[in-house]
């Protein structure tokens, strides 16, 4: 059952990902895009949200988490691609990408765990508009 879940989200989370690199032309405005779009999954798939930070993976096979760590870090592949465009836009440091990228991944998770943890009475999209500003500033 989770295999399925989690190859559900893969394929909604990165088809949209995909989308949102086509459109966008900007790096920053990709980057930026991306948060919100992963903000707003959770915020519209509670139950997808335990799966995405593991907590019903917890005594399952272990390779389910394997394959969730995986798709945090084609995430954190997909913030970077988008850093780099940002840097030869003008924006940023390309020794900062990687560091940057990391952070936008942790920053969604963070965001994620929050949210369940607070039983989804905490909307991972609330107040992001400055923070998101912050994280993504050149």
């Amino acid at each position: 059952m989770y295999e399925g879940l989690i190859e559900f989200i893969e394929s909604s989370v990165f088809g949209v990902i995909n989308q949102i690199s086509e459109k966008e032309e900007g790096g920053l405005d990709q980057a930026h895009t991306m948060l919100q779009m992963l903000l707003g999954f959770a915020a519209n798939n509670p139950g997808m949200t335990r799966v995405l930070i593991g907590d019903v993976l917890v005594n399952e096979d272990e390779r389910l988490q394997h394959r969730m760590n995986g798709f945090y870090d084609k995430v954190e592949l997909a913030f970077k691609q988008s850093l780099r465009l940002a840097v030869t836009q003008g924006h940023g440091q390309e020794a900062d990408v990687a560091a940057r990228a990391s952070l936008l991944v942790n920053y969604v998770t963070g965001r994620w765990h929050r949210y369940a943890k607070s039983g989804f009475k905490l909307n991972p999209t609330e107040g992001t508009a400055l923070q998101l500003s912050l994280l993504l500033a050149a």
